[in-house]
């Protein structure tokens, strides 16, 4: 290559990828995100928020051979510049997913193949005949066995036991799992969780018309689609590549999470686009995320908060405790309960104790959400911790600044 000159961090260019991709000095990129043409042999084009410009996309080969040459060819310069710890995620949907498994078997290698990930979304459509598709797929390769990789953690489900995955066990004479206990026959409490490892299948809405982050741009991705791509297997400082980045949510995406990037397409209109986008951020936040699986819940909103509140795990169907801190203390886990509307705190204070039996947790939380009379609980041997709400104290706050606000009545 002839006294090309290299190419700077947080910049998009514009030019053919294969071409540009010959400018980055090799061995530099943290991760390549590589979202090509689909192979579906159409124009594609669709018109900006504000109806002010129309943004095309043509999506036509002449032949299968000639677009997969072109895979492989970016394929083969991506693996040039990536460091021996950088990692490949490649999008596709249905159309060409398994000839590019068989190129990308080629120029990273079988033995680098990582994960199959499902992109899963709700779509609508007036077809008659086939199934709807839903998903898009990303296949995940590295460079080399030694890539670097974050694991991230999600919330238990609504349908786990928490309590049970909260204690050890172990296999007794008969190969049966049971219930690891200590010699006075407690149950051994299990180590800290942080959560349940991330799988490779991810329900992300797909961006609607009406979004905010929504620009018009045919083949756009949500950015908290490339956040999550992004924070498995790079750092903050790390630089991110997209190849055909299209809109530009990827380094939209890298700037968010303060990761370096470099963007490459054929499209000045694309480029111009990520570049202003780049200007002004927009992501959003999706409601179906944050509420998850509504089905299998019977925690209340106010009760989620308050847990939430506490850095807590919520538990499902129990009915002396509703969560546990996420955080152990001194390698034990710490049951939470949240005294309801209709308990009386030593009711509240006597499920957790019940739940709890035969367990030696050091400590155990009672949320106190209201005033209310105990009659028993100066007769009530419990080592029960109790802390009030933070919408309780602020009750108790209001009122005694009314108090003291009141004028003095002589007697």
């Amino acid at each position: 290559m002839k006294n090309r000159p290299k190419m700077e961090t947080n910049k998009i260019y514009h030019g053919n990828c294969v071409e540009k991709l010959q400018e980055i000095e090799g061995s530099k990129v943290d991760l390549v995100y590589f979202d090509p043409p689909f192979f579906t042999q159409k124009k594609h084009s669709l018109t900006s928020r504000d109806n002010s410009k129309v943004y095309e996309f043509d999506d036509k080969f002449n032949s299968l051979e000639e677009y997969l040459k072109l895979i492989e060819d970016t394929l083969i310069q991506c693996k040039k510049v990536l460091k021996n710890t950088g990692s490949v995620f490649l999008h596709c949907d249905k159309t060409a997913s398994h000839n590019i498994r068989v190129i990308l078997d080629k120029v990273f290698g079988r033995e680098n193949f990582q994960s199959e990930i499902v992109w899963s979304y709700k779509r609508w459509s007036n077809s008659k005949k086939g199934l709807l598709n839903a998903h898009q797929i990303i296949f995940f390769y590295s460079k080399t066995k030694d890539f670097k990789f974050n694991t991230l953690y999600t919330d238990y489900s609504a349908t786990t036991n928490l309590d049970q995955i909260l204690q050890d066990r172990e296999k007794n004479e008969f190969g049966k799992s049971t219930y690891k206990r200590d010699t006075n026959g407690s149950i051994v409490l299990g180590k800290e969780k942080k959560g349940v490892p991330l799988s490779d299948v991810w329900e992300i809405p797909y961006l609607n018309p009406k979004a905010k982050e929504r620009t018009g741009y045919p083949t756009q991705k949500p950015v908290l689609l490339l956040n999550q791509l992004i924070n498995i297997v790079t750092d903050e400082g790390d630089l991110v590549l997209d190849p055909f980045c299209g809109s530009g949510t990827t380094c939209v995406s890298a700037k968010l999470l303060k990761r370096k990037y470099i963007g490459i397409d054929v499209s000045i209109d694309a480029v111009n686009l990520a570049n202003s986008r780049l200007e002004e951020m927009i992501v959003t936040q999706s409601a179906l995320l944050n509420k998850g699986t509504e089905d299998y819940l019977e925690k209340t909103e106010k009760e989620l908060a308050i847990l939430s509140n506490i850095n807590a795990f919520p538990v499902q169907r129990n009915s002396g405790i509703d969560g546990f801190l996420k955080e152990h203390i001194d390698g034990n886990p710490i049951p939470v309960k949240i005294q309801n509307d209709y308990e009386t705190l030593e009711d509240a204070i006597e499920k957790l104790e019940k739940a709890t039996i035969g367990k030696e947790y050091p400590i155990k939380i009672v949320i106190q959400t209201k005033e209310t009379g105990i009659t028993r609980l100066f007769n009530f041997q419990t080592d029960v911790k109790i802390l009030k709400s933070l919408e309780l104290q602020a009750k108790e706050f209001a009122l005694t600044r009314t108090i003291a606000q009141q004028p003095l009545q002589r007697i």
